[in-house]
């Protein structure tokens, strides 16, 4: 294939194609190139039309030079063609600028310029415009073993990598063959940033020692140098397309919402007439994280303002579905049934607009799944977000919500493990509250109540976590302790009771409802000084049922320790077993008995 020289740069119409790093740029309504996303034989087939512009090349020529020495089908060169054309001939004028002479082969048309030596070296110091999305680019990793045996294993660690990121819609990715143009180089970070045109840059290594190898990733700011995250990950050599599959999907999971934190705190002083639709949307998200009634109302009006830029984008109509959601599921909102309809409505709109964005599938699946929509069809959305993109950490948490409301908690379980492992820092303050869900409906009541009360920690003002824990407690036989949450619903919202229609599995329903039975009406409706102990047979059958085998009831907390507001959670770092979450209690403020579990 031809060797790039120092002034393989190229002008062609609203296109410049430098083949120093392997990059099609394109011309944008600012005047300015952005690169495109375009493969490597694509790009040398480009890079071969381009520098014999003019010239009648044969099929045989183009494979030649594009796959040297390689068994290639014609139709490998069809296809490559095909790609670049939809690139190139967006706005064509006089037909494609790539000829077809039947039965001879292919003329590139447009009128073409290259870049002088100096010029171009002035261009590539000066640096690309970013693109008008957070861009990111994944360098070749360095293999640190000295085995040169292990270059296609860390080579094929970025392939991975490069796919799993790519499966963020919001995120601009440069395709390999850019970024392996420094392999073998030590590269200044904040100048691949102005060669590629990236905000971003993701660095690692690999070392083998044995049968173990370890891969460590560094996520770096290429604007001002600065250390966004890193982290490390160990694993056998055993099977290593799988070991690459779980880096690449760990790796993904956390740098996506560690991107969007980095977002959002570059785009706090911009003033509001810069905006896009993308930044207000990125505003939005410290408020609807802190899912008060005033955040969430402040997140709404970010929200219209992107809505107003683009009507049609996905993100920020879904957004807006779940701040509706939380109005009416907190009892904030003055017309629940117009909140439900307004947030039914945003979600489909949403998956209209974007049907195969992995973030708009998984929150519009749990919003129609919530306000009772089909479950069904959510669970099918729900399905294909995953497929999409199995490293979307939030999307597993709204997956295992959905399968408590199908009435497959053990199931939900299992997809938490995934929630958790995959986000480590970004947890939803309610995640606690669908863990002690699954354990209430599978009747561990123990654990659902140790964490549905570590939930009330993170989240004190969630209403549905304190309705589930009093009926908990009911069916323990803990009716003073339920009085007591109820009372507390009741400091926050007048809305004690509810249907439960969430819950479409009728058997759980009615566990959750039961609590509220007219045999313990009490509970709900005032105080009593003491009660016995009211359990029906389906309930403390349920108490003393043993768990399910297979599933592993170690995701939560611990009942053994009720932890109080003062309990800090924290992550036991996976070493082949499950992820568990424990709560770390204060000793002087948390001592309780193992009998009454009073503090005492």
């Amino acid at each position: 294939m031809h060797a790039p020289s120092s002034a393989d740069v190229w002008l062609f119409g609203e296109f410049r194609l430098d083949r120093r790093i392997g990059v099609l740029f394109c011309r944008d309504e600012r005047g300015v190139f952005a690169p495109l996303a375009m493969g490597s034989r694509a790009l040398g087939i480009l890079g071969v039309l381009v520098e014999r512009s003019g010239e009648l090349l044969s099929r045989g020529e183009i494979i030649s030079a594009v796959w040297p020495g390689t068994a290639v089908e014609d139709s490998n060169l069809d296809v490559q063609i095909a790609a670049l054309r939809r690139a190139l001939d967006q706005r064509p004028t006089e037909g494609s600028c790539i000829q077809t002479i039947r039965g001879r082969g292919y003329r590139f048309t447009a009128p073409v310029t290259r870049v002088a030596a100096d010029v171009a070296t002035t261009s590539r110091s000066v640096g690309l415009a970013l693109p008008d999305k957070p861009s990111l680019a994944v360098m070749p990793f360095q293999n640190m073993s000295g085995d040169p045996e292990q270059e296609y294993f860390a080579d094929g660690m970025v392939e991975e990598i490069i796919t799993a990121l790519s499966r963020i819609r919001w995120l601009f990715v440069i395709a390999r063959n850019s970024t392996f143009t420094y392999k073998g180089q030590a590269v200044d970070v904040k100048q691949v940033g102005r060669d590629l045109g990236v905000r971003y840059v993701l660095e690692g290594a690999v070392r083998r020692a044995g049968n173990t190898v370890r891969i460590s990733a560094q996520l770096i700011d290429a604007t001002t140098g600065a250390h966004l995250w890193a982290d490390r990950f160990d694993g056998l050599l055993e099977d290593i397309f799988a070991l690459q599959d779980k880096v690449a999907v760990s790796v993904a999971g956390v740098i996506e919402p560690t991107l969007e934190m980095a977002e959002t705190r570059r785009l706090a002083d911009r003033p509001t007439n810069d905006l896009t639709a993308l930044d207000f949307y990125l505003r939005a998200l410290p408020d609807l994280d802190a899912f008060t009634k005033n955040s969430l109302l402040r997140a709404l009006d970010l929200l219209g303002q992107a809505i107003e830029r683009d009507p049609n984008y996905g993100p920020a109509l879904v957004l807006a579905s779940h701040c509706y959601a939380g109005l009416e599921v907190n009892g904030w909102s003055e017309d629940p049934e117009g909140a439900r309809r307004t947030s039914i409505d945003l979600a489909r709109r949403a998956l209209r607009s974007a049907p195969d964005d992995p973030n708009v599938l998984a929150l519009a699946s749990a919003m129609l799944g919530y306000f009772g929509e089909d479950i069904d069809v959510s669970l099918g959305l729900i399905d294909r977000c995953l497929a999409l993109n199995p490293s979307c950490a939030r999307a597993w948490h709204w997956s295992a919500l959905l399968r408590v409301f199908a009435g497959h908690p053990d199931v939900a379980l299992e997809h938490f493990q995934n929630y958790l492992g995959l986000s480590p820092r970004d947890r939803i303050a309610t995640h606690l509250n669908v863990i002690g869900e699954a354990h209430f409906f599978s009747r561990r009541f123990d654990e659902a109540a140790a964490n549905l009360l570590a939930s009330l920690d993170l989240a004190p003002s969630f209403p549905v976590t304190y309705r589930v824990l009093a009926s908990c407690y009911a069916h323990m036989g803990r009716l003073d302790e339920a009085r007591e949450i109820i009372g507390r619903l009741r400091a926050i919202t007048p809305a004690v009771m509810e249907p439960g229609t969430r819950y479409r599995n009728p058997e759980l329903r009615e566990l959750f409802l039961s609590g509220s039975a007219p045999r313990r009406r009490r509970v709900w409706l005032r105080p009593r000084r003491s009660a016995t102990p009211m359990l029906n047979k389906r309930a403390h059958r349920g108490a003393d049922r043993r768990p399910v085998s297979g599933i592993n009831q170690n995701v939560g907390v611990k009942p053994d320790h009720r932890p109080c507001i003062s309990s800090r959670l924290k992550r036991l770092p996976p070493s082949g077993s499950p992820v568990r979450i424990i709560a770390t209690t204060c000793s002087m403020a948390c001592s309780r008995s193992r009998s009454g579990g009073k503090a005492r």
